[in-house]
């Protein structure tokens, strides 16, 4: 029997349930994975509440969670990739990472560079894959473009920060609080806009930018600011919503990006920029690197013992988290 978190029905934080499970043994291409520290991602709470559907295995629960670090216990038929005592680590799922071990997909893991921490890695997988197709597949962000980050000091935003820095880019976080402005100007972020304290948080966007609008704002965040994120572009901008934090984005009417000066908008998933096998590796192989060198480093904001998964989801939500949030096994 190992501990895990269970889901029995959606709902809030209160429906995650600390129990003991059974795993059972690795099935042809699987692994038996002992794991040390999970990351707690948006999309887990999205998971919990119901608004992505997760469907239940037979015994009446799912297990949430996207990304996580730990050692190879036990391989299946057929699996070379890996062998027994390899720490690996995983960021696109599949779901099931709230628990001290797990079955999963050889494919689905990725070996870790030893100068890593696992702390480091639990914090970075599902964040850091994000950020990299954020910037090197959806668009590849240049040195000197000026770009729009919401929520500038979460988990995702620290990373981005950094790794925009590193290319060359201008970016202007909107953040919550003077602290949450300290943490993202640390790391890279050129200027910082308090959205809850200015007036008008759109106008003062164009006013760093001189009027002229950013070329990409990528917004994380959602409802509360997917309308403002579209009247920050410049013209021909692109527009990427690719969370939820606040709430379910509105809709957006072809003509709204007409009125925008033939604006982009796009809402892309993780998944669909790793499916492929050598995308998957090559993302992991280029943020390994940048992590490695120190362009990019992973703060972890928030440590909670698997049993706080509750706890952790709902500081998540509250937005009192900085940085990356994991469970520790």
């Amino acid at each position: 029997m190992v501990k895990a978190i269970i889901i029995r029905q959606t709902g809030g934080p209160e429906v995650l349930s600390y129990q003991d499970i059974q795993i059972g043994k690795p099935g042809p291409g699987e692994i038996r994975l002992r794991q040390t520290a999970i990351g707690v991602n948006f999309i887990d709470t999205y998971h919990r509440a119901g608004a992505y559907p997760v469907k239940m295995n037979d015994a009446g629960y799912f297990i949430p969670g996207m990304e996580g670090v730990g050692r190879v216990e036990e391989i299946g038929a057929g699996v070379t990739s890996v062998k027994v005592g390899d720490r690996v680590a995983y960021g696109n799922g599949p779901i099931g990472g709230y628990a001290e071990e797990r079955l999963i997909p050889a494919a689905s893991v990725v070996k870790v560079p030893p100068a890593l921490k696992d702390e480091q890695v639990a914090g970075m997988m599902l964040r850091g894959l994000t950020v990299w197709y954020l910037v090197s597949t959806l668009h590849e962000l240049k040195p000197g473009e000026t770009v729009l980050m919401q929520a500038a000091a979460g988990g995702v935003g620290l990373i981005f920060c950094q790794w925009a820095k590193h290319i060359g880019a201008t970016v202007i976080g909107t953040v919550g609080s003077e602290d949450k402005a300290k943490a993202a100007k640390a790391a890279g972020c050129t200027h910082t806009v308090l959205y809850k304290s200015e007036k008008d948080w759109v106008a003062k966007v164009h006013e760093i930018t001189g009027g002229k609008g950013v070329r990409v704002a990528y917004d994380g965040v959602g409802k509360d600011t997917l309308l403002g994120s579209l009247d920050c572009l410049a013209p021909r901008g692109l527009l990427v919503s690719f969370g939820n934090a606040s709430g379910p984005p509105p809709a957006i009417e072809a003509s709204q990006l007409a009125a925008k000066a033939s604006a982009f908008y796009t809402r892309p998933r993780l998944v669909d920029y790793v499916s492929d096998p050598a995308d998957y590796a090559r993302g992991c192989a280029e943020l390994f690197d940048v992590v490695g060198k120190g362009a990019v480093r992973i703060e972890v904001g928030n440590s909670y013992g698997l049993a706080q998964a509750a706890h952790a989801h709902s500081d998540l939500e509250s937005r009192a988290t900085t940085g990356s949030t994991i469970l520790v096994v």
